[in-house]
């Protein structure tokens, strides 16, 4: 639903037709291309980014806020976590995004990464690096922000609270996802690159954000910032809220299971 100029077969208007005709005409399984290789970025990229924010979030609220909960640690520690998430995760969602375009030439990842590598070289998995940054940075400090001021609501105590942890989660997601869509449009015109709309344009790869955004605006206008936004925030809405409960469910066991062991020394 990002792509700029679409094949006329893949122009949608809304998530549930994108979704029936692409299963439709192009095989029930179809939405699935690119779990694997999301997985497998998904699991690094994550430790990093928790521990990180974990790390970070105490030591900056004890040097600003001490014995409480700053919004500002939280929304830096989530900035910087970012920084370490991205760098694992980037490449990862280069061939995922390649694999899922319509028509897309690649079958299974390796052909993808070999193509990329051999066609445009090792910086290509790292082209909308900067612009996943620019992405995820306020995506993350709004989503953090967001979170832990509805856990002072919700969840006052800061126990396991797995309602309130959900809840959270999607409120935060969704927030974030929307106020971020014309960053992940560019980010995903930057990953693609894809030819129809380079085609309109100008030769050669599109780098560099200011350059994404002024191809974005040359081909679509305004409203071509927010493509997809729609399906941006009914698809963060679950992944933040799994990921805030997952996550909170394991903080919880193993540091019972910490206490209960020196319980018993």
């Amino acid at each position: 639903m990002q792509s700029l100029q679409p094949d006329p077969a893949a122009r949608y208007r809304n998530v549930l037709e994108a979704l029936w005709r692409i299963m439709r005409t192009e095989g029930l399984w179809r939405p699935m291309r690119g779990l694997n290789v999301t997985a497998t970025g998904a699991g690094p990229a994550h430790a990093l980014y928790f521990a990180c924010y974990e790390k970070l979030k105490k030591t900056l609220s004890d040097i600003i806020h001490p014995g409480g909960n700053s919004h500002i640690a939280n929304g830096a520690a989530g900035c910087v976590a970012t920084l370490l998430h991205d760098a694992a995760m980037n490449p990862a969602e280069v061939v995922k995004q390649r694999m899922q375009m319509y028509n897309s030439p690649y079958h299974r990842v390796t052909d993808c990464v070999r193509a990329v590598w051999q066609n445009e070289g090792a910086g290509a998995f790292y082209r909308s690096y900067t612009t996943q940054l620019a992405m995820n940075v306020p995506f993350q400090a709004i989503h953090f922000m967001t979170y832990e001021f509805l856990q002072e609501h919700f969840n006052p105590q800061r126990r396991y609270n797995p309602s309130s942890h959900v809840l959270s989660g999607a409120c935060a997601g969704a927030v974030a996802a929307a106020a971020t869509t014309p960053l992940d449009v560019c980010k995903t015109l930057l990953n693609t690159q894809e030819s129809l709309a380079l085609n309109s344009n100008f030769t050669g790869h599109i780098t560099g954000m200011a350059s994404a955004f002024r191809t974005v605006y040359q081909v679509g206008g305004v409203t071509a910032y927010f493509r997809g936004v729609q399906a941006r925030v009914i698809y963060q809405i679950p992944s933040t809220a799994i990921a805030w409960s997952v996550y909170e469910f394991f903080k919880y066991l193993i540091t019972k299971r910490q206490e209960e062991w020196r319980a018993g020394k």
